[in-house]
Formats: C-alpha cells, sequence, structure tokens
C-alpha cells in the first residue's frame, strides 16, 4: 500500500488519495508553523513588556 512496495500501480484512485493526503498535511503542517510562531512571538513580545 506504501509508493516504495513493487505492487503499487499509480492508478487515478491512488493519485486523487495521496494528492488528499499530502494536501491535508500541508496544510495542517502550515497551521501548526504558523501558531508556534505566533506564540513565540507574542511571547517575546510580552516578556518585553512586563520589564518597564
Amino acid at each position: 500500500m506504501f509508493p516504495f512496495n513493487f505492487e503499487w500501480v499509480w492508478d487515478i484512485g491512488h493519485v486523487v488519495f495521496m494528492g488528499g493526503l499530502w494536501f491535508a498535511l500541508s496544510i495542517l503542517g502550515a497551521g501548526m508553523t504558523f501558531v508556534i510562531v505566533k506564540a513565540t512571538m507574542d511571547t517575546m513580545n510580552d516578556s518585553k513588556e512586563s520589564h518597564h
């Protein structure tokens, strides 16, 4: 069932499934990256403001 398996056949069903899988994983990865960067930036800004 994996592309490195010798029985893998690139028919339209596999192309659509793998495309949808990688699209969903890309969206989740981009969202998690944005959240982590935003949280880091907010934490750095809050720590600078609290030392006044």
